[in-house]
């Protein structure tokens, strides 16, 4: 090496040797994968790699965040907004074991997401060592696989696989687990042709196609309907079938629902949209035309219970289903008796699209994405109601942004009166686990995912005490990043099924209220409290015209004085209707 190289750091490209610390190798094959963003904050044991990224700063980004749950997903975040691996880098003990509460989500919701774990020194190993824990076995609840490197030499071809497998079949979380001594340990002339390409790994990786036989089969059945509806899922926004879709939808004249995942499928504008579907802020138009159809072909999605209304859209009998999935255990298992179709969905929408003659239904049977017809009662003196509070945002910002939104208040009423005009996975939402304490994170990943487009979060008062600390990171980066806080001062969804399933016995749902403008003018940001329509209209055209940091607190009404988009409920309260299993 050159006494004027930097340790690890290739000078010529074309060159394939390596010589420096496990750490430089391991920031080297990184780089040279194309990674260009990592969250994270440091820890004893992976002093070494942060020394490593230090002297890499112009080659990668490091993103310091409050907690390890949040840089997850914050990965999470930018993963789905790019469709590349989010990484996420954390030490052992707490560090580790605190990252998986960000992992859960992705893994359940198929989000390619790399962990790096630095681990303690591997002759501590079985001593008790100060945050000593099995991370393998911690990290196989919420990672598809997981690799500890042993030694220095085998960084590249580990990241290579851990990279493959991030992005093969259905995406999900990969974790390498590296002692603080292999980060150390010197290499000298190691070969790096099985490094990862300079091209970050993509989902898919792949594009399999089913049989030809069997994609015949589902398109003859689609031939014979009367009454087709196409179901999608994250799996069209994974597989970018978007046009794909549209092709299909457009040659059969068969609407189009989605799942709040696959929001965006298709333009929320296009006449044959007919919204979200399911039992969490499912429109009526589209629960209405799926338990009506005799033929649902389902795309990219799980297909399970909140997805379907709990299995009334479609029902489980009656109606022809087929479920085209990249995962051969998932595509058909929820509804018996279906055909299963597995590939991936924007091949396999191409052979359908060539199979299928064209057509067209008739209406009535369905009536696209009809007005809704519910009439709220006006808010209390200082409230907007949660549906107008989602309106407004759009009025004034537009649709040409990117949105998240926390589980609770906001889901079912972004997915139900957010519209997406344009084709794609703009709008974000946690439907793998629901954690709360989402949305302030997964602005930030969103917003690095996309610098020039600004981010709009939907939060509430639950999740913000579970997420606050991010605000601090949101300011120190000064990104365009909008927050809109529903306060109901408890933690409601609960409330809400304590008032409908537990004969309103309130318990455990009513923590203390916290100062939200404050703590977020304390962390930095431009901070205000909306008492009504036109003061939040006026927040929102300050940062329209000027998008930095700022957090609006709105106070909303409870779910139990205003009813969100969640059928179930309105059956609970119109007709005694019993909790719905998810």
């Amino acid at each position: 090496m050159a006494p004027d190289d930097q340790p690890g750091t290739l000078i010529d490209e074309t060159i394939t040797s390596f010589t420096g610390r496990g750490a430089d190798l391991l920031v080297e094959c990184l780089v040279t994968a194309g990674v260009q963003v990592i969250f994270g904050l440091p820890g004893d044991t992976g002093v070494m790699f942060y020394d490593a990224l230090a002297q890499r700063t112009g080659d990668v980004r490091h993103v310091l965040t409050r907690d390890e749950r949040h840089a997850a997903i914050m990965a999470d975040a930018y993963a789905r907004a790019t469709n590349e691996v989010g990484v996420v880098e954390v030490s052992s003990g707490g560090g580790c074991t605190y990252v998986i509460g960000g992992l859960g989500e992705a893994y359940a919701s198929g989000v390619p997401v790399l962990v790096i774990s630095s681990d303690i020194h591997e002759s501590s190993r079985g001593s008790g060592a100060l945050t000593e824990i099995d991370q393998i076995a911690l990290f196989s609840a919420v990672t598809k696989w997981s690799a500890r490197v042993d030694v220095a030499a085998d960084i590249p071809g580990l990241l290579s696989e851990a990279m493959a497998q991030a992005t093969t079949g259905r995406p999900g979380p990969v974790a390498l687990i590296i002692a603080e001594n292999v980060l150390d340990e010197g290499v000298s002339g190691l070969d790096l042709r099985s490094a990862p390409g300079r091209t970050t790994p993509r989902v898919p990786a792949h594009r399999p196609v089913p049989q030809v036989d069997e994609v015949e089969t589902a398109a003859a059945l689609i031939a014979d309907a009367r009454r087709p509806v196409l179901y999608a899922g994250s799996g069209v926004h994974s597989s970018g079938a978007a046009n794909e879709l549209l092709a299909l939808a457009e040659k059969l004249s068969a609407p189009v629902a989605t799942s709040i995942h696959g929001k965006g499928a298709i333009p929320e504008t296009h006449e044959l949209s007919l919204g979200v579907a399911g039992n969490n802020g499912g429109s009526p138009p589209a629960n209405d035309a799926l338990s009506e159809a005799d033929v649902v072909l389902f795309v990219g999605t799980r297909a399970n219970a909140t997805d379907t209304n709990s299995f009334r859209s479609p029902p489980r009998s009656g109606v022809e289903v087929i479920h085209l999935d990249i995962d051969r255990s998932r595509a058909g298992r929820n509804y018996p008796g279906s055909l299963p179709l597995v590939g991936d969905a924007a091949a396999t929408l191409r052979e359908l699209v060539k199979k299928v003659a064209g057509r067209r239904t008739e209406p009535p049977w369905w009536t696209g994405r009809a007005a809704r017809p519910e009439e709220f009662p006006p808010a209390p003196e200082g409230m907007i109601i949660p549906e107008e509070v989602v309106r407004q945002v759009a009025a004034v910002l537009g649709s040409d942004m990117t949105v998240v939104a926390d589980p609770g208040t906001p889901t079912p009423n972004v997915a139900a009166y957010w519209t997406c005009t344009a084709p794609g996975r703009s709008v974000l939402i946690p439907r793998g686990h629901g954690p709360m304490g989402w949305a302030i994170p997964a602005a930030v990943g969103a917003a690095l995912a996309v610098p020039d487009r600004p981010v709009v979060g939907f939060t509430a008062d639950g999740s913000f005490a579970m997420a606050s600390g991010e605000l601090e990171t949101i300011a120190r980066l000064g990104l365009p990043i909008c927050l809109i806080q529903m306060t109901n001062n408890s933690f409601g969804w609960i409330k809400m099924l304590q008032h409908l399933y537990a004969e309103k016995r309130y318990f455990g749902v009513d923590p203390g209220p916290i100062d939200a403008v404050a703590v977020a003018e304390a962390s930095g940001l431009r901070a205000l409290r909306a008492h009504d329509s036109e003061e939040l209209r006026e927040a929102l055209r300050a940062f329209r015209n000027a998008p930095s940091p700022l957090y609006v607190d709105v106070t909303v009404p409870h779910m139990i004085d205003y009813l969100p988009p969640v059928p179930f409920w309105r059956d609970a309260v119109e007709n005694g209707g019993a909790r719905p299993v998810y």
